[in-house]
């Protein structure tokens, strides 16, 4: 472990019934040691899970465990580095309602940090124009507002989007209607015009 302890918000010690608060940061902690500290990630391929919306994320989560998602197995990438090589199936395999409901709860409290990162200024301006047309309404504030309930896409890393159209465009991963017909509409220029666009938003 990094030897950092989380400091759970008041309003997250609140929402934990079944898990106690100390279950929950010792999960928080081995989630740490691949989303980054905080939540916050440093790595392309890895989402930043911080300030995302409770139901979003716990839905995730819910989903993973029913591997209902695809689960692309990932190296630890802080604390004990040594450990072998896991996937989001496999850790959420033995979390309970309550520990994922928690968790949920515990990570939409803290602060959502943008990745940092290079992107085309003008993909970023074309991008612009295909949310404001195809994604907006759902995704509404450039793909930041949580309120949304639909993640963040914006300050996100550029590869971790790329893979995340790629798994929605080739069907590995499910969505409803309206996001298969909207995606349909756009081609591969259009999507990379979009990833560049949540990129540019830091």
């Amino acid at each position: 472990m990094s030897g950092f302890r989380i400091l759970l918000p008041l309003a997250a010690f609140f929402a934990f019934t079944s898990a106690s608060a100390a279950d929950i940061a010792a999960q928080m902690d081995g989630c740490n040691d691949c989303h980054g500290d905080n939540g916050v990630s440093q790595w392309g391929e890895i989402p930043t899970i911080a300030g995302i919306d409770a139901f979003g994320l716990a839905d995730a989560l819910f989903m993973y465990r029913g591997e209902e998602r695809p689960c692309a197995e990932s190296k630890y990438r802080q604390g004990d580095t040594s450990r072998a090589a896991t996937t989001m199936c496999a850790i959420t395999a033995d979390l309970s309602d309550d520990d994922i409901e928690a968790l949920g709860d515990a990570y939409s409290e803290l602060t959502f940090v943008a990745a940092v990162q290079d992107f085309d200024a003008a993909l970023a301006e074309a991008g612009a124009a295909i949310h404001k047309q195809q994604c907006d309404k759902c995704h509404s504030e450039g793909g930041s507002n949580v309120d949304d309930e639909a993640s963040i896409l914006s300050g996100q890393w550029i590869t971790y989007l790329e893979n995340s159209f790629a798994d929605y465009l080739s069907g590995a991963r499910d969505q409803d209607k309206k996001m298969k017909e909207k995606l349909a509409a756009l081609s591969a220029d259009d999507v990379t015009a979009l990833v560049h666009f949540y990129a540019s938003q830091q």
